[in-house]
């Protein structure tokens, strides 16, 4: 199995590391600013009014709007660029390769929402949060995992980054079905329109990015005018460009490439800053015990773990799947642990999900409790679990 990553795969791995140390340092300075005294100028800094306009055609939000609409859209990008090369030539290129990640992906997020409705059933309010616990986030996981070197197995590593990548398929599709407003069927085809240029671009093998870039931008902005989520023509555009399986140097891998440093050490680290900052001024321990928080923080600390562990046991011995070389079940257990650490999507969703204030701070609440949480303990679980041997590996494979 650590024979079969590929390059890339290691680049990819160790960018996503570093920033995940980075994202969260953000948070944590997120978190300080927000309860100092330049906590009103940081929400008042977020709440600036940014204007585009050409002609008739305005653009007006907040920053944070901009930053959740705009900059995430350039990571959703990176998202669909990746799902589409881990599809073709990657983790999930075959049956073998992804049906560990795939099964394990779907208890992963199906138990996590389940969990949240049964402790939300008596708060209507709270239902449309149900996806929120759901959600992986890569960039934080790998950066826990970064934590202890060389110790843990590269195909550990490729496991979490193919289940996160099917959660992040998963939270796309989503966020396309239920947190989408009402569409203007205008905007909606003419962003089709420059889609299927996109298209013809791909198909024609155009090796210049820019005509990509231009037409995603301008995309972009339709989108966003339709009501559709902004952010999904990041993943669309993403799916036009051309993948040259035989060489690293076709367009998809040169964006790729180029556009992962930017994602992992400003795009997700500024939406953590701008986004996990909330007030602990005042709060009671019992404010971390309501419906929404509670279910937040329970769906993805109890849900993540027995729906990626449970599933992933489980298609094992029904024979559906095979455990990766170099991994025991003490490891996927600690992995299970890692993948509910929710924030970047969690986050992203949440606002998507709840409007008033007072939801939105609960959301963060039960976000960074969790993933704190999980965090915390996948750490310490996986550092004991690591075997000091091949005998103990092959102990912990006959659970």
């Amino acid at each position: 199995m650590v024979r079969a990553i590929t390059p890339m795969l290691r680049d990819f791995l160790q960018k996503e590391s570093a920033g995940g140390i980075v994202l969260i340092l953000a948070a944590a300075l997120a978190l300080a600013v927000a309860n100092s005294p330049l906590s009103s100028g940081y929400f008042d800094f977020l709440d600036i009014p940014v204007v585009a306009a050409f002609g008739s055609f305005v653009i007006d939000k907040p920053l944070l709007l901009w930053i959740n609409d705009g900059l995430m859209a350039v990571f959703f990008f990176l998202v669909g660029l990746e799902v589409k090369r881990e599809v073709f030539e990657g983790q999930l290129s075959s049956w073998n390769k992804a049906s560990l990640p795939l099964i394990a992906a779907i208890g992963g997020m199906a138990i996590p929402a389940l969990v949240f409705l049964g402790l939300n059933l008596d708060s209507p309010d709270n239902i449309r949060g149900w996806a929120i616990p759901a959600a992986t986030d890569i960039a934080f996981a790998l950066g826990i995992l970064s934590l202890l070197g060389p110790r843990v197995p590269v195909a550990l590593k490729a496991l979490l980054l193919a289940i996160a990548v099917i959660d992040d398929i998963g939270a796309i599709a989503i966020i396309a079905l239920f947190y989408s407003g009402e569409l203007d069927t205008g905007m909606l085809g003419a962003a089709a329109i420059v889609f299927v240029f996109m298209l013809a671009l791909g198909r024609a093998k155009v090796q210049s990015t820019i005509p990509y870039v231009l037409l995603a931008i301008l995309m972009w902005a339709f989108v966003l005018k339709s009501g559709v989520h902004a952010t999904l023509a990041g993943v669309a555009a993403a799916l036009t460009i051309p993948l040259d399986a035989k060489s690293d140097h076709g367009p998809l891998e040169r964006m790729e490439h180029a556009l992962h440093p930017w994602v992992a050490f400003l795009v997700i680290p500024i939406f953590g800053f701008a986004n996990a900052g909330v007030t602990l001024v005042g709060l009671q321990p019992s404010a971390l015990l309501e419906p929404l928080p509670l279910g937040i923080a329970l769906g993805l600390l109890i849900g993540k773990q027995l729906g990626i562990f449970g599933f992933a046991w489980l298609a094992v011995k029904a024979r559906l799947a095979e455990l990766p070389d170099e991994v025991n079940w003490r490891q996927i257990h600690a992995l299970s642990l890692l993948a509910a650490i929710g924030f970047t999507m969690s986050l992203f969703i949440g606002n998507l999900a709840f409007s008033t204030a007072e939801q939105v701070d609960a959301v963060k609440l039960g976000v960074l409790s969790g993933s704190t949480i999980a965090a915390i303990a996948g750490y310490i679980l996986l550092k004991i679990s690591l075997p000091a041997g091949e005998a103990e590996n092959e102990i912990d494979k006959t659970w």
